[in-house]
């Protein structure tokens, strides 16, 4: 329980020294820029070294174990959330394809299906 109270005393102390340094910081740029520029400009500030401190504590990251996908639409699932532009523009161009010619959008969602066709004319 003293470690939670020492941590929480460390980060009142910490925020109590960041808001000083911050009114600071606005204080001195004020000498030179209006109210609303400086006050801009000290956000920036310490915007940028959330950022910065943000990409320090998280690191380099380790790369995820790729699987090869096994079937034609896992590798297409795979390909097209990896490069959703190249998925935007092979989708667009299959459906002008198969708007052009819808017999050959029939043909693909017949050979896409799992179930094969059962379905017999009678003469």
């Amino acid at each position: 329980m003293t470690k939670v109270a020492g941590l929480a005393g460390v980060a009142a102390c910490l925020f109590v020294a960041i808001v000083a340094l911050g009114f600071a910081v606005y204080a001195g740029l004020e000498m030179f820029l209006v109210p609303a520029a400086a006050a801009a400009v000290t956000a920036l500030i310490f915007a940028v070294v959330a950022g910065v401190t943000a990409l320090v504590i998280k690191g380099p990251r380790e790369p995820e174990p790729v699987d090869e996908p096994s079937g034609l639409q896992e590798r297409v699932v795979t390909l097209f959330s990896q490069r959703p532009i190249l998925g935007t523009v092979a989708g667009l161009a299959a459906g002008w394809i198969f708007l052009r010619n819808p017999a050959l959008a029939t043909m693909v969602a017949t050979v896409l299906s799992d179930r094969p066709s059962t379905s017999r004319r009678r003469r």
